[in-house]
């Protein structure tokens, strides 16, 4: 699909924005870019062509990436930390109907793989810091930073069932490892110390081992045939339309 008509989904059918990085973080300084994230709903004639509607979507503003609606809810069960963390961004911009169904979900995609999730991606973080030391004799500390944000994040999702991004009074202590003021060996035993600390959090965690994948399904089904069911507003005589919606499938020629 070409850019303009994918920035049109976009514009014309978000569900869900709000502000992320350091900002929703508690991170943010006086430079600090504001990096927006977003979910769109694709109508859905759009998935009865060969060509289908993006799964995701760059721009069209700076610093804005959004997901088509099922990308998304596929990411969140899998317990992507990047999109668990968007549902629970403090700095909601944009919220519809759908929007406000998807986020009283956010539980629901919750469970005890986000303890493998995160520290996968925490693992893949730390090869790249040590890959920095390496080359450069030092590693990003900016990184750093947000390695150690995310160990405390899956840390305490696991000891309170509850994902909050926003690392409140930890801010100073982690600023101060961006402005690199805090020794390699420090930053290595704090994450140490994190990734011990989650994984006793995991062992008696309150979430349930699996997400409630049925209930995710059934709101996508539900929000999918609520966007055909405007089609045929739209086009009542469609053949396909009817079919579809109807349940009594295509008519042979």
């Amino acid at each position: 699909m070409q850019s303009s008509h994918a920035h049109a989904l976009v514009r014309d059918h978000t569900v869900y924005s709000c502000v992320m990085g350091s900002r929703a973080f508690g991170l943010a300084t006086d430079g600090s870019d504001t990096d927006r994230r977003g979910v769109f709903l694709a109508p859905t004639a759009l998935f009865w062509r060969f060509e289908k509607p993006p799964t995701h979507v760059e721009g069209p503003g700076e610093e804005q990436f959004g997901w088509e609606l099922e990308r998304f809810c596929e990411l969140a069960l899998r317990a992507n930390p990047n999109i668990l963390e968007c549902l629970h961004s403090p700095l909601v911009e944009h919220l519809d109907d759908t929007g406000r169904e998807l986020l009283s979900l956010r539980e629901a995609f919750l469970s005890r793989q986000a303890h493998e999730t995160f520290a996968r991606y925490a693992l893949g973080q730390r090869k790249k810091l040590e890959a920095d030391i390496r080359t450069h004799g030092a590693p990003r500390w900016k990184h750093a930073m947000h390695l150690l944000r995310l160990l405390m994040s899956c840390r305490d999702v696991l000891r309170t069932g509850t994902l909050t991004i926003d690392v409140g009074d930890q801010r100073e202590p982690l600023l101060a490892v961006k402005r690199g003021e805090v020794s390699w060996d420090r930053v290595e035993a704090w994450m140490a110390r994190l990734a011990a600390e989650s994984e006793e959090a995991a062992a008696r965690s309150p979430l349930p081992a699996e997400p409630d994948r049925a209930r995710v399904e059934d709101f996508l089904f539900r929000t999918r045939r609520a966007s055909a069911l405007r089609a045929v507003e739209a086009d009542p005589d469609h053949e396909v339309v009817q079919g579809v919606v109807r349940g009594g499938g295509l008519r042979q020629r």
